[in-house]
Parts: C-alpha cells; sequence; structure tokens
C-alpha cells in the first residue's frame, strides 16, 4: 500500500512540474507577443517620416535613397486662411486616389488680408500649417511648406518673421523625410535676385540647423519667372537647394520654356512649384495645347509639378467648380474645366 501511494505521489509531483513547465512557456509566449506587439505598435506611432521617403539632389534630379528618380505630382491649396475647410484629412485621401497625385503643397499667405504678417491669427495659421503637414504624411504623400509672398514683393520685407517661422516649423518636423520648404513664393514688382539670395541666405541656415538635408525651394524674381539669373549666380554651400519657376499656360509660352530649358541645362535644379492652365491673373481663357506643351517639356526633364488651386473660387484656375460647396468626397463631376484636365493629365 505505501508503495502504490509513493508512486502516486512521485506522479502527481512529474504532473505538477510538467504543469509549471508548461505555464511558465505559456507566459514567456505571452510576453514575448506583447513585447512584440508593442515594438510593432512604437513603431507604428513613431515619426512616420524614413529613409523611405528622403529626396536628394543628384544634378538637376530629384531621387530617392535608393537612388532612382522622382517626378513630385500635386496640388497647391488656396491661401489656408481664406479656404481653410479643404485642410482635412478625408479631403487629402481623396485627391491622392482621384487625380494620383504624391505632394500637396500648403500655401499660407504672408502679408494679404488676414495674411501671417499683416494681421492674422499666427497661431492659428501655424497649427492648420501642421496640420495639413500630418494629414499628407498620413497619406504617405510629400508636403511643401510654402512662406507664400505675394503682396509683399520682396522676401526681405517680413524676413525676421519667416525665421521665427521655419525656426518652429523645422524645430517640430526635421526628423521628417516628406516635407519641403519654399521660402518665398513668387518675388515681384522689381525685386532682384541679389535680394532674394540674401534672404535665402539668412533662411536656408536656419532650416538646415533643425534639418540638414531636407530639399529647400527658393522664388526667382518676376513671379518665379526668372530663373536664368538664379542660374547665373546660384546658392552656394548647401546641398538639395532647388529653385522656382511658375507659370500660367495661357500667358507663358515658348520664350518661359526656352528659359527653362536654358536654365536646367546650365545645371539650375528647378520645381515648378505652381502653374496654372490659364492666364497669368489665375482668371481667363484656359489653353490646354500650351499647358500640354508645358507638360511633355516637364516630364522630358524629370520636373516636378504642382497645380494652383484647390478651392471653388470662381476663377479658372480653381480645381472645384464653384457650385461645389464639399470639402471632400470630390468626383470627376465636381471638377472645374482645369480640374478635368489635371484629372485626365496625371492619370493617362
Amino acid at each position: 500500500m505505501k508503495k502504490i501511494i509513493g508512486v502516486l505521489l512521485a506522479l502527481f509531483v512529474c504532473l505538477s512540474l510538467v504543469g509549471c513547465e508548461k505555464n511558465k512557456k505559456q507566459e514567456e509566449t505571452k510576453t514575448t507577443k506583447q513585447t512584440e506587439t508593442q515594438a510593432t505598435t512604437q513603431e507604428e506611432t513613431k515619426s512616420p517620416k524614413s529613409d523611405s521617403m528622403a529626396l536628394k539632389l543628384e544634378g538637376t534630379k530629384l531621387i530617392d535613397a535608393t537612388g532612382n528618380p522622382v517626378q513630385l505630382k500635386g496640388i497647391s491649396t488656396h491661401g489656408i486662411a481664406w479656404f481653410p475647410d479643404y485642410l482635412n484629412q478625408d479631403c487629402i485621401n481623396n485627391l491622392k486616389d482621384l487625380f494620383g497625385i504624391n505632394v500637396f503643397r500648403i500655401a499660407m499667405y504672408t502679408d494679404e488680408y488676414n495674411g501671417y504678417c499683416s494681421g492674422g491669427d499666427k497661431e492659428n495659421l501655424k497649427q492648420m500649417v501642421k496640420n495639413g503637414v500630418e494629414y499628407a504624411t498620413n497619406a504617405d504623400m510629400y508636403v511643401i511648406v510654402d512662406w507664400h509672398i505675394l503682396n509683399d514683393n520682396n522676401p526681405l520685407i517680413h524676413k525676421e518673421e519667416a525665421k521665427e517661422f521655419f525656426s518652429q516649423m523645422t524645430s517640430e518636423f526635421g526628423d521628417r523625410d516628406n516635407i519641403l520648404y519654399e521660402i518665398c513664393n513668387e518675388p515681384n514688382n522689381g525685386t532682384g535676385w541679389g535680394d532674394v539670395k540674401a534672404y535665402a541666405n539668412e533662411i536656408i541656415p536656419i532650416i538646415r540647423a533643425n534639418d540638414p538635408d531636407a530639399i529647400i525651394i527658393v522664388g526667382t524674381p518676376t513671379w518665379c519667372q526668372d530663373v536664368d539669373q538664379a542660374a547665373a549666380d546660384p546658392i552656394t554651400g548647401y546641398d538639395n537647394i532647388m529653385y522656382s519657376l511658375h507659370f500660367y499656360a495661357a500667358t507663358h509660352k515658348d520664350d518661359l520654356r526656352n528659359k527653362m530649358t536654358n536654365a536646367i541645362n546650365a545645371g539650375l535644379p528647378i520645381f515648378v512649384s505652381e502653374f496654372g492652365i490659364c492666364d497669368a491673373s489665375g482668371n481667363g481663357a484656359i489653353d490646354e495645347e500650351s499647358a500640354n506643351a508645358w507638360v511633355s517639356l516637364i516630364d522630358a526633364n524629370n520636373v516636378s509639378y504642382v497645380c494652383w488651386n484647390l478651392s471653388n473660387k470662381q476663377e479658372s484656375s480653381a480645381l472645384i467648380n464653384s457650385d461645389c460647396s464639399k470639402t471632400s468626397g470630390f468626383t470627376i463631376d465636381d471638377l472645374s474645366a482645369e480640374g478635368k484636365w489635371l484629372h485626365a493629365t496625371l492619370t493617362k
């Protein structure tokens, strides 16, 4: 009897040890899975920018982290102070799906009504820019932060405000690889390249202090048409600097196309950060023949380009019909003539 009891006790101890070992392994497996899940979650929620979206210049061409050519094609907002409702996640996702774009430009006017430097709510405008950056990032798109001078003519006028703005933006987003900084939209009214270059040489170091390799786009005189002046005297001492050329197809034709070609041949990296297919006022008749000639030239040189503008303003350059009140969920029927042209061009 004692032997039987001894055997049963020994068996019970063995089974207990096996159970403990099994539970231990289950706990280890559970802990491992929890750790892996936490790591995955942390990976997903950390800064969404990675080397896979990093851009740099090789000669006049944009290339990605693996050395492949990149051409950005996208849409610009109108002034975000006037058309803020289009800055939403559903809209950005919709534009990407409908047009196939890969870059979104956020135009923040500096000196117009409610502009950043002319009575606008600076904190609210900065928050709108930050929100737009996040929406574009969530959609796996590039985004251009545009210091949109126009009425102020010369970027030196609000240089100190620009320094503060770009210091804050790059402090927050300096680790992102999908952000491009456009530091002065359309210098005009007699502003020469010397002033633009002097301004750029003060703003670029501020950006570089927080973001050493972001693509920086510098405007050129005469509403971004005089790229020849920049080609003759480019900014030196910094990498990844590009120069903007803007065109409106019904006004700007062979002369400006030739100017762009000559500048590229001279080694100037050009980015068409704004264009329309109407006249230079942003209104009037559209010229699809000239627009198609521009796109052929742009594509042949792998130049990136962004269409003006995301709004339902009653003008030819607005991409949305003026009677459309939607701020997302657009279909082709909601598009203006320019919007339909852009859709056909980008999706062919």
